[in-house]
């Protein structure tokens, strides 16, 4: 996963000029694509598939012989299962949606980079050593690792069915390959076909057992990042079989219907979802450049949704499925629902996702402001607030720091408790913290620092928060 950082130090010089000069509106966008798994790590090694299945063919041998097995051979004959879209947002939680696919099926056996998706596109992978990859993978965004750790992208049951294997406990914080095993709920349907729900958050799958049985629609866990992974993701791999006792195969299905789909004819959703499915995942306002770190780091979103006169509001859009050569506009309307600014902008290329942003110097105007992004006919608003801070804002808000440009110790003037204080780098990486409890932090020495450009957020008892920038000499 990685976000261009060269876009967010220009953003960050932008918003430095924005501060300086005291302008209305930022006349550039910045913005661009936000890669998940570049390096097309494999989600199961060839080893762990054929634990995997092992472990469903002893617990189907299991509950066979307990006559607790839901499915039988008669069954066979029953309509193909129809799946519903496995990914579901937790209610509340401030987004649109909360998912993109960064992967299908690959259809075609060669390799290296011999690429076939079921819709004759390559959006799959192979790998080196021979693997294709053999289900779906559908990733958290926007803030993946946010959504994990907030439990705001659940796991949900496509189709009714029992759990014939469950995982619980292995490590969730994966960043590549890796011998760890995944945490992993395992469902069998009415017609013997069997789901592997793969990565799940550790100790987040369902309490229910093996043997129990799950609705369609049913809580089975949390996006995670567990086993072979490199970032929060749900990996959905589907056999329309299991071989058991010798009799049948394991047979692996494509859910999606297309004319390179070489395993089966019929779609296995119920609604089979475009192969270009654009949305706008998220419409958020916020006080400085989100900052996407190094896995397993979560983000650090800077969100806010209340802003005083004379302060800059970033409004990001984020992107699902962007389409070149189509145009996206913000409208910033003022509490009496007049147009603040209106903006177009121009999107050049094709992401899988992608975010983008304008800035702008809220004027003296206190109400309920909306912000407002339209994308290929679709039109979502985000509501935040502009008005006069109150008396414990406004302290903490007139905090100073001296010297600043510096050299090695840095002073923190203030008449509000700053309880604590994170140094970040250009890149958006966090190289010092320093936490003191109810005690107000008046120094901090940055001696070991290089020289150059760093942001210092002081945060405050009442989640006050500022951010200052940093320049050492």
């Amino acid at each position: 996963m990685k976000i261009n950082s060269t876009l967010l130090i220009l953003f960050s010089l932008l918003l430095c000029s924005i501060n300086s000069f005291s302008q209305d509106i930022s006349s550039t966008v910045i913005g661009g694509e936000y890669k998940f798994n570049e390096n097309k790590t494999q989600c199961l090694t060839d080893e762990q598939r054929k634990e995997v299945l092992n472990d469903i063919k002893s617990n189907i041998s299991q509950l066979k012989s307990q006559n607790r097995l839901a499915h039988n051979e008669a069954q066979k004959r029953a309509p193909t299962t129809l799946f519903s879209w496995p990914v579901k947002m937790k209610d509340g939680a401030p987004y649109n949606e909360v998912w993109a696919i960064s992967n299908y099926v690959d259809h075609n056996s060669e390799f290296p980079n011999k690429l076939l998706d079921y819709n004759c596109g390559d959006k799959t992978y192979d790998t080196n050593d021979g693997y294709n990859h053999m289900g779906v993978d559908i990733f958290t965004w926007p803030f993946t690792w946010k959504m994990m750790d907030n439990d705001e992208a659940e796991i949900i049951a496509a189709a009714s069915g029992q759990i014939i294997a469950i995982s619980r406990s292995q490590f969730d914080r994966s960043c590549r390959f890796n011998d760890n095993l995944w945490n992993a709920v395992y469902v069998q349907h009415a017609d013997g076909s069997v789901a592997l729900y793969g990565h799940m958050k550790k100790d987040s799958p369902t309490s229910k057992n093996v043997g129990d049985t799950v609705e369609r629609g049913e809580y089975l866990g949390i996006v995670g990042s567990s086993g072979n992974s490199t970032g929060p993701h749900l990996h959905f791999e589907v056999y329309s079989e299991i071989e058991w006792n010798g009799v049948g195969q394991d047979v692996l299905v494509d859910p999606f219907a297309g004319d390179c789909n070489s395993m089966n004819t019929d779609s296995w959703w119920e609604d089979q979802k475009p192969y270009i499915n654009t949305n706008i995942n998220a419409v958020l306002t916020h006080s400085a450049v989100p900052i996407f770190p190094t896995c397993p780091d979560q983000e650090t979103t800077y969100e806010k949704n209340e802003f005083t006169p004379g302060e800059t509001a970033i409004f990001i859009v984020y992107l699902r499925d962007q389409i070149a050569q189509t145009n996206l506009n913000l409208k910033v309307l003022r509490p009496d629902g007049t147009v603040f600014a209106n903006r177009d902008y121009a999107l050049v290329h094709n992401y899988s996702s992608s975010w983008w942003a304008f800035s702008y110097v809220m004027p003296s105007v206190s109400g309920e402001w909306t912000c407002r992004y339209t994308y290929q006919g679709q039109v979502v608003d985000h509501k935040f607030t502009v008005g006069t801070l109150g008396v414990e804002d406004s302290e903490f808000d007139a905090i100073t720091i001296y010297p600043n440009p510096f050299n090695d110790v840095v002073n923190i003037q203030s008449n509000s408790t700053v309880n604590k204080v994170s140094v970040v780098d250009i890149l958006g990486k966090t190289v010092m913290t320093k936490t003191n409890g109810a005690e107000s932090i008046k120094e901090i020495n940055l001696e070991s620092l290089s020289k150059g450009l760093y942001f210092l957020r002081l945060e405050g008892l009442n989640n006050e928060q500022k951010t200052i920038k940093l320049i050492k000499e």
